[in-house]
Formats: structure tokens, C-alpha cells, sequence
């Protein structure tokens, strides 16, 4: 701890003149006492909870326990909400709105009286929202991920949330499941608070903040209702007083180094290609540059150390359970930065060093790992000239060297209205391509990639197809799916020629995605293409439209670059 520790807060408690009285004054109407403005660090609790986020329902009662801490430790906590977005119930996509919650983030951090920072999260976009936001303000800042469902329990046998979703509408399709046995297994999938408990977007980005370094040890995988996510919230209260007290900022733990262990650990989770957006837009926000071809150098041949759904057949609970994130950890010693710093004040290779494995059936050792290689990969070639992604460990593995007969859905209405039309002229080595589902063709990139089967094919007992689009893919999801393709259709990108019938190949081995069309007929199909009216004419969704940026590079808009700081140069009056 700095003997002389700045308080930011001082701006705003700490003078005897007019702004002094107004600041205090209006404050003590809840009831605090003088001492709690002279010299004690004050906190903000940047809460997601929502009624409308059900996997961050448990999060106002988390935030009372974060309090305990703060108090505890000789902090002044002062909670604050800022926008929820539930990834269940919002349309058309809460990645509209990632960017918006974290400008909401950044700028009620900065505008208010904060010396540090304590974000609670949970559901997909509440963990990058709040981070992009916190990390452009830099101030000590620490993460309680809200932590996973317990297991689903489904008829005698354990299921996923999310990825239960989708086989139960291929069995819907394929004549094996009733409407009664989908609505019996509403109550059995989610039976706790918490987010999904396979290694969905949710999963993958608690165990990114964790990798990271932003949380404590151990923090990810506890269900959100065991009583040992409340001590690591009551800890992380203690703790965020000390890192304001050190003068820890968020700087200090997104290194470089950092993110290339989260991107080497995320691999070895079999986590979701999400990932990479989010990664790439909280690098953008801290400074540090990081593009597609570090998830391909640093991850793709990383060994799939963690037997979990959609990749596997465990859940989050049995994770923690047999040790959690700090064992696959200390499996990678040999391949991440041992000596990157995180928010306890130690390193992450001091944090995990022996970490204990209870059950080798679901954390595996580099030596014998599940999957030999099962990163993420970057495709390069004609069809995406700036990038597109793969999940090999996702796919059926048959389809990862395929060469297949394009059937195109020029948008996402189209695709529904012919996807289970008997007439469609499509078969099993066909390639499915979806267009206009791109940041600012849909707008927001919706997580429909994983496009369903036409159902005469998954009567037919087909299991896997070829995806190709411009949009994501849900963390829970599985199959041979290409994502992320860039530049998207709607700008313009070659995606947008496609025609049926062309040819398509693909190989993930040689990071090759290639439309077989000359040259000279793509300049043909250009000439005759034309740019799509947009689809909003005011507010936020032209804002969005206007200045996103393209999957490759993070999706966040392209003025919120970087950081503006935490000061504030202008008084009130």
C-alpha cells in the first residue's frame, strides 16, 4: 500500500468550499455519516442486475454482500446500475446494444465520485459491456462474475442450457421430440439463478475476466448459488479497497501478456468464438493492439484440456467441482506468462501453482488431453477477405476439408420461409450461405449462424452441415460453422456475390475459405450489386449503423478507440 494514495473522490468530498457542501449534503439524505467522506476510498458497484437479465437476477443481492466488504475493509461502497442486457430476451440481439452499455459504463464512472471499481456481471454482453467501459476510465477496477446455473436435470440425465435448446429442436424436427417434452424441459434446464452452465458465451467470458487476471482466484466456475461465490463477493470487497490503496489500475493487469493467456486458456476450455469480438474491443479500449491472427498463432493448436458442453459432456458445476479454472492454469504453465500480475497483487502463476484436480474425467493434463488441437481458427481467402472463424473442436470433424454446391439466403427472413420447404434443392453436401446478418446488416450480428438443418435432411438422419455468414454463433451451439466473415455483405463484402450453385471450399488445415468464381465475374456481380437501404433512420440504431466497426476488429464503434481517463476538468456550477 502507497503511504500518500490519491483519492480521486477528494475532487468531489474532500473540499470545504461550495461544490463541497453540495456534494456531501445531497448525499447524506441516505443516512451516512460524516466520517464516511474524509479520506475513505469510495467504490462503485457497477451492477447489471435486471429483472428483464435472468441470469443476472441474484445480482442485487450480490451487490449487499460486496458492500459488507468494502465497508469492512474501510470503504465507502456506493452502488450504481448501469444498462442490463439479457441475451434471452432481448431482440433483435443484445451486440446492438454491447456498445451502448459500455459507453454507459464509462461515462458514469468518470462522472462520479469513484476511486475504484467492483463490476458485477453475468449474462454474455453484461461482462465485455462493462469492461470495455471500465477499461477506457482506468481506474483500480475488479470483476464478481455472477457465476453459472446448477446442472440441468432433464429426465435422469444431466443437460445444458442452450445447448439442450438446440437438440431439442432438431429432435422437434426429426419427429423424436414432442411439444410436451420441450415444455417439461423449460423448468428442468434452468432451475437456479445463474447463466448458462455449459461453456457458452457466458462461461467463456467469466473464465476470460479470470484469465485476465481481473478477478479473484478460483472466481469463475462457482454456481452463482453456492455460498462460496458469496465469500469470493465479500473478498472481492476487501480487495478493491486495497487495489485503490495500491493505485492497481486496470493497465496494470491488461498487459499484452494477459490477453495472450486468455487466448491460449480460452482454447483449452473449448470456449466460444465470441471470444475473439469481445477480446479484440476490450484490447482496443486499454491500448493494447490485437487482431484475428493472434487467436490463430496463440490458440489454435492448443490442446482441449476440459471434457464441458457443447465440445464435451460435463457442466460448469462439475468444472468447479473438480478443481475450476485455476487447475487448467497450472496445466498451461509451460505455455502462457507465468509472471502476469493480476488483481490480488500476485501473479497468475503464483495463484494457481498445484491447484488441485479432483476428476481427471473433466479437466484432462496436456500430456493427455481430450483434443489434440481445439482452438479457435482464422480463415483467410476470397470469401472473406478480412477473416472468418472456425471452432473446429465444435464440429463433427468430418466437413473441416469440404468442397459443396452453395444454397444462399439473402437474408434471415428468406432462410426462414424456405429452410423446410420440401422444394428446396439442397442435400448433405451442400453448402449453406446466410447473408445480411452482419454488424450493420441485421444490425447487431445475431447469433444465428448455427443454422438449423432443412427437416427432410435431419430426418433423413443428417447431423452436420456447412454454415457460412457474416453473424455469430451462440457459445452453446455446435456444428461445422464459419462466422465472423469480413468484410460483411452488407457493405459490400464478397459474401454478398455469392449465388446458388457457386462452389465453395474449405479447409480448416490450410485456413482457406474460397468462393470458385474468376475474378472477372466478381467485378461482373459487383457492378450489378447495390448497397441495402439501411435499416434505421434515427437514434441509437443509425448511430450503430454509422460507426460500427467490422467483426475483425471488435465491433465497437469507431470513436470510442481508446480511453478518455478518468478526469474531469469541469465543475457542475
Amino acid at each position: 500500500m502507497k503511504k500518500n494514495f490519491y483519492l480521486r473522490s477528494t475532487e468531489w468530498f474532500g473540499k470545504d468550499d461550495k461544490m463541497g457542501f453540495v456534494h456531501r449534503s445531497w448525499l447524506r439524505n441516505q443516512g451516512h455519516p460524516d466520517h464516511m467522506f474524509r479520506g475513505k476510498p469510495v467504490i462503485g458497484i457497477c451492477n447489471t442486475w435486471s429483472d428483464l437479465t435472468p441470469c443476472n437476477g441474484h445480482l442485487r443481492e450480490f451487490a449487499e454482500i460486496v458492500k459488507r466488504g468494502v465497508y469492512e475493509a474501510g470503504g465507502f461502497p456506493l452502488e450504481f446500475p448501469v444498462m442490463s442486457l439479457g441475451e434471452t430476451i432481448m431482440k433483435p440481439s443484445t451486440m446492438l446494444w454491447r456498445n451502448l452499455a459500455s459507453m454507459d459504463v464509462e461515462e458514469t464512472i468518470r462522472a462520479n465520485p469513484l476511486d475504484g471499481v467492483v463490476l458485477l456481471t453475468g449474462c454474455d454482453k453484461t461482462t465485455p459491456s462493462t469492461l470495455m467501459g471500465a477499461a477506457s476510465v482506468n481506474l483500480p477496477t475488479i470483476v464478481v462474475p455472477g457465476g453459472p446455473m446448477l446442472n440441468g436435470k432433464f429426465r435422469g440425465k444431466d443437460v445444458g442450457s442452450g445447448t439442450l435448446t438446440w437438440q431439442l429442436s432438431e429432435g422437434i424436427k426429426a419427429g423424436t421430440v414432442s411439444k410436451e417434452d420441450m415444455i417439461e424441459a423449460e423448468s428442468c434446464m434452468s432451475r437456479s439463478a445463474g447463466h448458462c452452465m455449459t461453456m457458452g458465451t457466458a462461461s467463456t467470458m467469466a473464465c476470460m475476466v479470470e484469465a485476465l487476471g481481473l478477478t479473484l482466484p478460483g472466481a469463475s466456475a462457482i454456481p452463482a448459488v453456492d455460498s462460496r461465490k458469496k465469500v469470493m463477493a465479500h473478498l472481492t470487497g476487501n480487495r478493491i479497497v486495497e487495489m485503490v490503496k495500491e493505485e492497481m489500475r486496470m493497465s496494470d493487469i491488461l498487459t499484452r501478456e494477459a490477453f495472450e493467456n486468455a487466448i491460449k486458456i480460452n482454447s483449452a476450455i473449448g470456449g466460444s468464438t465470441n471470444l475473439i469480438i469481445h477480446m479484440i474491443a476490450i484490447a482496443g479500449r486499454i491500448g493494447i493492439k490485437l487482431n484475428l491472427d493472434d487467436f490463430d498463432k496463440l490458440g489454435s493448436d492448443m490442446p482441449l484440456l476440459l471434457n464441458l458442453m457443447p465440445a464435451g459432456k460435463y457442466l460448469m458445476e462439475d468444472f468447479y467441482y473438480a478443481g475450476g479454472l485455476p487447475v487448467i492454469i497450472d496445466e498451461l504453465k509451460n505455455q502462457i506468462h507465468k509472471d502476469a500480475v493480476t488483481v490480488n497483487g500476485k501473479t497468475i502463476g503464483e495463484n494457481c501453482k498445484n491447484a488441485p484436480c479432483y476428476n481427471r474425467d473433466v479437466i484432462a493434463s496436456p500430456e493427455k488431453p481430450f483434443k489434440e488441437k481445439a482452438g479457435i481458427a482464422v480463415l483467410k481467402g476470397n470469401l472473406c477477405e478480412n477473416g472468418a472463424v472456425i471452432k473446429p473442436s465444435a464440429t463433427s470433424g468430418k466437413l473441416l476439408k469440404h468442397r459443396g454446391r452453395a444454397v444462399v439466403f439473402e437474408n434471415i427472413e428468406e432462410y426462414h420461409a424456405r429452410i423446410d420447404d420440401p422444394m428446396l434443392d439442397i442435400d448433405e453436401t451442400c453448402i449453406m450461405v446466410l447473408k445480411g446478418v452482419g454488424p450493420v446488416g441485421y444490425p447487431g450480428m445475431p447469433e444465428v449462424g448455427n443454422m438449423e438443418l432443412p427437416e427432410r435432411l435431419v430426418k433423413k438422419g443428417i447431423t452436420d452441415m456447412i454454415r457460412i455468414s457474416d453473424g455469430r454463433m451462440s457459445g452453446t451451439a455446435y456444428g461445422t460453422v464459419v462466422l465472423h466473415v469480413s468484410p460483411e455483405s452488407t457493405i459490400g463484402g464478397n459474401l454478398a456475390l455469392v449465388k446458388n450453385g457457386d462452389m465453395i471450399d474449405l479447409d480448416v488445415e490450410s485456413r482457406v475459405l474460397h468462393l470458385d468464381v474468376s475474378d472477372e465475374e466478381l467485378q461482373k456481380r459487383r457492378a450489378n450489386w447495390t448497397t441495402p437501404d439501411p435499416v434505421a433512420e434515427r437514434g441509437y440504431v443509425r448511430m450503430f449503423i454509422e460507426h460500427v466497426e467490422q467483426a475483425d476488429k471488435g465491433c465497437d464503434f469507431d470513436f470510442l478507440t481508446g480511453g478518455s481517463g478518468s478526469a474531469v476538468l469541469r465543475d457542475l456550477h
